[in-house]
């Protein structure tokens, strides 16, 4: 079975399983989204947003950070990994987009990949979700599918990226993005269906029988 037949098949099975799907992090404006997706990185989403709902009636704009400063918004999120490292990103990040961009979040890659601590996932993530542009973020999550699918080779994330992109149509990569992510968790789990108990695995390889192990990102 190709790509293109195997795209066919995750896309139906995904579009009957989440019509709609909803957005693992919760955010207030453009800004919380980036703040957010800055803090998902080594951590559940269920953990950010448990911590951010106590800080986002609050702090929601660059100004509110840079006016608590580094140690307080430690503080703030104490509970999720690399507080601290994450704590002077989100300083720094708030800081510069102050003094270089009035406090707006930017809307090109380019500017969003220059503020401190955001990467070429986290910009996706706020191009996608933030701005509505085609984007198609990929996480450790997605990078274990798409091997397991047979999407990929499963060199690193950036081949991942560029691979799926070319399989699927970009009229549909925002949608699917969050479709991949939620049927990961619920599903195509990594220490469960190792790629032949799922839905989609079965459906794309009727006949395999060994476990599928995927390459880190």
């Amino acid at each position: 079975m190709n790509n293109k037949d195997k795209s066919k098949i995750i896309q139906r099975i995904l579009n009957k399983t989440y019509p709609k799907v909803p957005i693992p992090l919760n955010y207030k404006n453009t800004f919380t989204l980036l703040v957010s997706v800055l803090l998902s990185a080594q951590c559940t989403d269920v953990n950010v947003n448990n911590v951010t709902k106590k800080i986002y009636p609050m702090y929601y704009r660059p100004e509110h950070f840079v006016k608590l400063g580094r140690k307080k918004i430690e503080n703030l999120i104490k509970r999720i990994g690399i507080f601290r490292v994450k704590a002077k990103s989100i300083y720094y990040l708030s800081k510069t987009l102050i003094e270089k961009y009035n406090g707006k979040v930017p809307n090109t890659y380019d500017e969003l990949e220059r503020l401190p601590g955001v990467g070429h996932k986290t910009a996706s993530v706020v191009m996608s979700q933030g701005f509505g542009y085609p984007a198609f973020p990929v996480d450790t999550h997605i990078h274990r599918l798409a091997q397991r699918w047979g999407l990929t080779n499963g060199k690193n994330v950036v081949q991942t990226e560029k691979d799926l992109k070319a399989i699927f149509a970009k009229k549909n990569w925002n949608k699917l993005h969050l479709q991949i992510i939620w049927y990961g968790r619920e599903y195509c789990k990594a220490r469960e269906c190792f790629g032949i108990a799922c839905k989609i695995c079965k459906s794309c390889y009727p006949n395999r029988k060994k476990k599928i192990i995927t390459k880190k990102a």
